[in-house]
């Protein structure tokens, strides 16, 4: 398999976790939203973008974007319907000039 190519992003989430308050913490079940999912939503619902525009912002391809909005899609469909928190790290990313993996 070829290795993953870095996406850029903008929007450094810090630590960030959602979770149902109808359920208590211990053994609770979640998913885990990688940061370029993270970006990849916000700029396509939050900021508008198209995915040419998210691309070229990311520095990777448009289909590249299209699996990314997929995948994120279904983690947080997901998180809502079965109960899941939702947390939100990792990724081949780089973020305001230092690199996260």
């Amino acid at each position: 398999m070829r290795p993953k190519k870095t996406r850029w992003v903008t929007c450094e989430p810090g630590e960030r976790c959602f979770r149902p308050q109808c359920n208590p913490r211990d053994g609770l079940e979640g998913v885990i939203l990688s940061l370029d999912e993270f970006e990849a939503m916000r700029l396509a619902y939050l900021e508008s973008y198209d995915q040419k525009k998210m691309a070229k912002q990311m520095k990777i391809h448009q289909s590249t974007i299209s699996r990314i909005l997929n995948s994120a899609h279904k983690k947080v469909t997901d998180a809502l319907v079965n109960v899941k928190a939702i947390r939100i790290e990792g990724g081949c990313c780089t973020i305001a000039g230092k690199a996260v993996k």
